[in-house]
């Protein structure tokens, strides 16, 4: 179906001259419109990928953050992503930190936000997934913590089981840096934590999904060892590498690169990289790894695949780039792989791994 990418193509000019967070509401309410529509022509066959016990029909991902309520989950497949991920949900609905708190940095072609995880709360997310149950198509959940909880493991808990047999895959975010603590959940023994009450809980839901982490890019080697060994450990699927960064790097030119939060985009794509390639090597290949940063070309998503990602998401390049950005990239994908004689995209998986 060519009219949700044509709308929103044709939208995308107006969307990018107004305030990041009206542009974003606006995106989404005029999305909602078509959570009943459905992709077009299929992908080629050449860029399926099995992995998660998952078909994706295409390695190339909505990050999390778009759609923090699941409101447009099948707008978004019918644009062409292989998949989409939904959050992060809290179990509780809350307004997140004050305004401005979102920042486009043009001439870094990168965002800082400070959302601290606005959302209307897993009943919300609930009711919206089980509407599209039976609908083609994989949607994985991202859950996190409310900010004022008094037991941050109950909340992920909490969101397992509300929106776990509803999801493809559940993610557990524990690396914001906007809600405060938070990214303390990294640490060994508290990670160790988190994932034995989570195993647990999953053992006993009806259906069981994967179950992602998804970590910070300002990890150090040792950390980032703590966490390969833990999620091994504990039967986790797979890692999301990486979070935004608090770090700011000397090169960035925008007016807005001093603003506190996490940043995203083009200047993140060395960093996250560099985990990808670590926690490939620290996991040994056993996990699903899904390269997150700086993607906005179909050369940094090979870029990633190569350095060991079965699966890679984006969002901030699509604020500038718009949705022609991913059939963009599928087809030129497709060109990589005939340059490098891979039939398909699995092939490429960790071949400069390092």
């Amino acid at each position: 179906m060519k009219l949700v990418p044509t709308l929103a193509n044709l939208a995308q000019p107006v969307l990018t001259r107004l305030d990041p967070e009206l542009a974003h509401t606006l995106t989404i309410r005029a999305l909602s419109v078509f959570h009943s529509f459905t992709a077009g022509r299929p992908d080629d066959p050449r860029l399926q990928i099995e992995t998660l016990g998952l078909t994706f029909p295409n390695p190339i991902g909505l990050a999390a953050g778009f759609d923090k309520n699941a409101q447009v989950t099948q707008a978004m497949l019918a644009l062409g992503f292989g998949f989409v991920e939904a959050g992060t949900v809290t179990p509780h609905p809350q307004s997140g930190n004050p305004k401005p708190r979102i920042f486009r940095l043009r001439q870094d072609r990168a965002v800082i936000n400070r959302l601290g995880f606005n959302n209307e709360g897993l009943e919300a997310a609930r009711q919206r997934l089980n509407m599209l149950q039976g609908k083609a198509g994989i949607r994985g959940i991202n859950i996190g913590a409310n900010k004022d909880t008094s037991n941050r493991i109950a909340d992920y808990v909490k969101g397992l089981n509300a929106l776990g047999p509803l999801a493809s895959y559940v993610t557990i975010n524990i690396s914001s840096p906007n809600t405060p603590g938070l990214r303390g959940l990294q640490n060994k023994a508290e990670l160790d934590a988190l994932l034995t009450a989570l195993s647990a809980a999953r053992k006993q839901l009806h259906r069981r999904p994967p179950l992602l982490v998804k970590i910070a890019p300002d990890l150090d080697d040792n950390a980032c060892a703590d966490i390969a060994a833990l999620a091994l450990s504990h039967g986790i699927e797979g890692l999301i590498v990486s979070n935004t960064t608090i770090a700011r790097p000397k090169s960035l030119k925008s007016v807005h690169a001093g603003e506190t939060g996490g940043l995203s985009g083009q200047p993140l794509f060395a960093l996250s990289t560099d985990r990808l390639r670590t926690m490939r090597r620290l996991t040994q290949g056993k996990l699903t790894l899904i390269g997150v940063g700086g993607i906005a070309s179909a050369a940094d998503a090979y870029t990633k695949i190569k350095a060991g990602a079965s699966l890679v998401q984006l969002y901030t390049a699509l604020t500038f780039e718009g949705p022609n950005l991913i059939t963009r990239l599928k087809r030129e994908l497709l060109t990589l792989l005939d340059r490098d004689n891979f039939k398909s995209i699995s092939e490429a998986i960790g071949q400069e791994a390092g």
